[in-house]
This record gives structure tokens, C-alpha cells and sequence, in this order.
């Protein structure tokens, strides 16, 4: 599948690589205080905080898994985008509000304060696992294009990709963070649009028969609408979103201290819709991507080697396109631009889990006291050590079976019960601390049950769980929610009792 990589695309992607780095270490003066390097002191624009909102979400997962999910099946994630309208609204009426006036920093800080320290701890620990799944996924799936472009090992790919984000991230912080997503997010939508019309002028019969091809086949569906949990109907979906997306707006560190380095709370919310508006139509595009390869290649079957075949084809399939159908220097941009939303999901998360590595660990147990200085050096020294740790996550990450279903199950099973624990203290004033930390032993008592509980022999077959893995997330909300109002229920009537 390697295709000759020439000397203009090598020099793009090398200047852009170089370009990056150095645009971070222009705002190593702005990030030399704690409060520069968390937040930018509360001095960006909300357009620019929105675009790197949307970075985060639109990561190398959308730009290659989204594909490979259309092409391999249909749009059903699509509407994975639809349920984001709901967790923005959520998000703009009680969530911005409490993090903006209670808390001042990390997400966490209210766990703290309605449940006590453990549910502080838990939550730090569910993002930093949560975090080190998702930037392991990222850097492999950009090594599956970088492996077929020079030939390089997928080990060398996400050890370079690894250490040169941790390096821009340590150097520039948040804000270098953010500015360097709005125009990796500018990049990647141009390639994007680049990809669609070389697809569309491909297909012999016009781009008609592309839709053609497509109806015959369903794969503009949006999935089964039949209520079934077990298999991957468009309701599996939907409940996965919304708990999903409640967790990114609501109680994800990567969107929460991006709040904080707006003016205000309006300025905030105005990020939050730029993001949300922004990502539904271009998730949708990258899904049509997925589906124009398929038609491309049901016209083109001689283009197709038998080699690129197995389980992990339809993540493999728009690499293959790029490498082999773009024309010399415009390869090289889309390569950039897949480096991009590779890059541009990493840094926020490595900024997030080392600031949460000072709050939630490093002063509140270790040194209290700690003054500035000595906090600006532990952050960068926190920023190296998840740099390093992600990048051997994403070399364990090489033997996943497709890439977007292994990212949502990750997902789940990290943050499953963390949205759950959030709801519980916003929504119900009167629940105790002993009655969450039984809904939070019992939410992650049955995500581990919906995790591991597959396949099992016949005689334990009435313990296995049969609904979908990306319901595991939903399992471990809900069950937190049914156990922890249902303690506060039960002992009221208690109480009540003559």
C-alpha cells in the first residue's frame, strides 16, 4: 500500500510540523504564570475558544474514523451530531453559570464541594484515564497514514507526533493551545472540501452516480429505528450522544477550562453554540467522504489492492485515497491537515490533565503552598510525564479492531458514571455524601459488568450483558442516578415515617 512520498510532500508536512511547534514557543512569555498557562488569564475571544472547541471535537477520529465508518456501513453516528444542540443548551443554562461563579479552574473543584474530596479524586482520575484512551487512539490512526506515506514504523510515527505536541504544549500553554486549533481547524476543513471534489470529479458518470451508488447500497441510512439496545440501532446512538455530550460540555476538563479563558459567562456560551453549530455539518461531510470512497471504489474495484482488506480496512481506505489518488504538494496539504486535528485534540488534553495534575494532586496533597513559579515548572513537568504516557498508550493502541467503535467504548467506560455524578448533585440538592459514594461503587460496578461480561460460556450466559458497547457509558449514568435517588428516596420516607 506504500506509494512513493516525494520531496514537496515531505517538505510540507516537515514545515508545518516545524511551524507548529515554533507558533507554541511564541507564547511561552504569555504562559509563563500558572494562570497564562491554564487559562490565558481570561483574555481570549469566544470565536477563537469555539473553533478550538470544535478542534477538540473534530480530532483525527472524525477526519479518518468517520470515513471509515460510512464506508464500511452508514451514517448512523450522524446522529451522534444531532443530539449536540441538546448538551449545548444544557451546558449554556446550568453548567457555564456553576464553573464561571463556583469553581475556578478544574472541573472537579464542585465534586469537591457538593460530595467531598473522593468525588474530587474520582473525577480527576476518570478525565486523566478517559484523556490518555483518546490521545493513544488519535496518534495511532494519524500513524496509519504517515506508516503507507514514508514507510516509517507506526512505533516512530507516534513517538515524533507525541513528542513534538507535548513540546508546543509545554511551551505555550493554553493560549498556544487554542490559537494553534484555529488553524489547525481551518487546515482541516480545507482538506476536507479538497477531498470532496477530487471524489465528486472521479466518479466517470458525474457526481449523480455517486448518490446513485449510494442508495443502492443504504449507505445514507441513519441506521435502524427499531427500539433495540442490542445491536447498533440509531436509538443506541442517541442515548450514547446524550450522555456523551453532556459529559464533553458538562464535566470534560478540555471544554470546561476553555470556559474559564473567555471575558465572561455570555462570551462562554457564544464558544460553546460556535462549536455546536460548526460541527454538524462538518461531521456530515466527513461522513460523505466515507461514502464517495465507497461509490469511488465500486466504479474504480481495479484501484482497490486485495491487501487492503480486514477489520480495519474502512479506517484504512481514506489514507489509501490520499496516498494514491492526490496529485503531488496537494497530498502533502491533506497530510498536514490529518497532522492537524491529530495535533489539535492532543494538546488540549495534555494542557488539561497536567493543569488537573497541579489542582486536583500536586497543591491540594502535596504543596499546598507552592508559589507561582514553583507551579508554572510543575505544570510543564506534568505536561512531559502524560506527553510521554499518552504516546505509550498510543504504541498499545495498534491492535484495535476499528478505530471510532474502540474510541466511543474507551469513552464510556472512563467518563460512564462521571456525568451521572454531576446530575446527582446538581439536580438533587438532597442527596448525601455516603448515598454517592454508593451510586458511584455501584455505576462502576456495572460498567465494568457491561465491559467485561461478553461472550461468556453457556452456563454463566444469564450474566452476560447483550446491549450494545456503546451503551456502556449510558449503563454506568444511569445506574448512578437509579441508585443514588433511590438511597435519597428511601431514607427521606425514612425520616418521614411516624
Amino acid at each position: 500500500m506504500q506509494t512513493d512520498f516525494l520531496f514537496i510532500d515531505k517538505l510540507i508536512l516537515i514545515l508545518y510540523f516545524i511551524g507548529v511547534i515554533l507558533f507554541g514557543a511564541y507564547f511561552r512569555k504569555r504562559s509563563s504564570t500558572s494562570s497564562g498557562f491554564m487559562i490565558a488569564d481570561g483574555r481570549l475571544p469566544s470565536w477563537a475558544v469555539g473553533l478550538s472547541i470544535l478542534g477538540t471535537f473534530v480530532s483525527s477520529i472524525t477526519f479518518l474514523a468517520y470515513p471509515g465508518q460510512a464506508y464500511n456501513f452508514n451514517w448512523d453516528v450522524f446522529v451522534f451530531s444531532l443530539t449536540l444542540p441538546v448538551a449545548a443548551i444544557v451546558a449554556t443554562i446550568y453548567f457555564i453559570p456553576l464553573y464561571r461563579t463556583r469553581v475556578k479552574v478544574s472541573a472537579y473543584e464542585y465534586l469537591e464541594q457538593r460530595f467531598g474530596p473522593w468525588a474530587r479524586i474520582y473525577g480527576s482520575i476518570s478525565f486523566m484515564l478517559g484523556s490518555l484512551a483518546r490521545i493513544g487512539m488519535i496518534l495511532f490512526l494519524v500513524s496509519l497514514v504517515l506508516h503507507n506515506l514514508t514507510g516509517w514504523s507506526y512505533a516512530t510515527i507516534i513517538i515524533i507526533t507525541g513528542a513534538g505536541v507535548t513540546l508546543y504544549t509545554v511551551l505555550g500553554g493554553i493560549e498556544a493551545v487554542i490559537w494553534t486549533d484555529v488553524i489547525q481547524v481551518i487546515i482541516l476543513f480545507a482538506g476536507a472540501i479538497i477531498t470532496t471534489i477530487i471524489l465528486l470529479s472521479g466518479m466517470p458518470e458525474g457526481p449523480g452516480q455517486l448518490f446513485s451508488i449510494a442508495g443502492q447500497h443504504s449507505k445514507l441510512s441513519l441506521g435502524s429505528w427499531k427500539f433495540d439496545l442490542i445491536r447498533p440501532t440509531a436509538w443506541v446512538v442517541v442515548l450514547y450522544g446524550i450522555i456523551e455530550n453532556f459529559r464533553n460540555f458538562g464535566v470534560d476538563q478540555n471544554y470546561v477550562q476553555r470556559y474559564q479563558t473567555t471575558r465572561s459567562i455570555r462570551e462562554a456560551s457564544r464558544a460553546v453554540w460556535t462549536a455546536t453549530i460548526a460541527y454538524i455539518p462538518i461531521s456530515a461531510l466527513f461522513l460523505f467522504i466515507g461514502t464517495a470512497l465507497f461509490a469511488f471504489y465500486s466504479v474504480h474495484p481495479e484501484l482497490l489492492p486485495s491487501s487492503l482488506d480486514g477489520p480495519l480496512m474502512g479506517d484504512k481506505i481514506y489514507p489509501y485515497f490520499i496516498v494514491t489518488q492526490f496529485p503531488v504538494g496537494l497530498r502533502g496539504l491533506i497530510i498536514a491537515a490529518i497532522l492537524a486535528a491529530a495535533m489539535s485534540s492532543i494538546d488540549s488534553s495534555l494542557n488539561c490533565v497536567s493543569t488537573l495534575s497541579l489542582l486536583d494532586f500536586y497543591k491540594k496533597y502535596f504543596n499546598r503552598d507552592a508559589n507561582d513559579r514553583v507551579c508554572i515548572k510543575m505544570l510543564r513537568i506534568f505536561t512531559i510525564f502524560w506527553g510521554v504516557l499518552g504516546t505509550i498508550t498510543g504504541l498499545a493502541m495498534t491492535q484495535v479492531q476499528t478505530a471510532l467503535e474502540t474510541g466511543w467504548q474507551l469513552a464510556g467506560i472512563a467518563g460512564g458514571g462521571l456525568v451521572g455524578l454531576f446530575l446527582l448533585g446538581i439536580s438533587f440538592h438532597w442527596v448525601r455524601r455516603w448515598q454517592a459514594v454508593v451510586a458511584v461503587i455501584a455505576s462502576v460496578t456495572s460498567i465494568v459488568w457491561s465491559t467485561f461480561a461478553r461472550n461468556l460460556p453457556d452456563q454463566w450466559d444469564w450474566l452476560e450483558c447483550t446491549w450494545h458497547s456503546r451503551m456502556i457509558g449510558v449503563i454506568g449514568t444511569i445506574t448512578l442516578l437509579v441508585v443514588g435517588f433511590g438511597l435519597s428516596v428511601l431514607t427521606l420516607s425514612k425520616k418521614n415515617e411516624p
